[in-house]
């Protein structure tokens, strides 16, 4: 197997256990919110905070990308790799 092969399966790996990670803790922040608005029983806009975190996940996913752009015109040249 040859060097990039091994570095694009590290670098996708490594993106499939981030988004896995950021998706649980959004669960996690949506159920804690849940709770707290069931709790308080107030009218609380749920929806801003969900948006909030909706953003900082796009955001860093955004981010990923352009890492990973970067990383592949690094390597071999190319924004792409394979295509000319």
């Amino acid at each position: 197997m040859s060097p990039l092969a091994v570095f694009l399966i590290l670098i996708v790996s490594l993106t499939a256990l981030l988004v896995a990670y950021l998706t649980k803790q959004f669960q996690k922040e949506n159920l804690i919110n849940l709770n707290k608005n069931q709790m308080t029983k107030t009218k609380t806009k749920t929806i801003e905070k969900e948006k909030v975190v909706a953003e900082t996940l796009n955001g860093r996913f955004a981010m990923i990308g352009l890492i990973a752009a970067v990383g592949a015109y690094l390597t071999t040249g190319q924004i792409i790799p394979g295509f000319v």
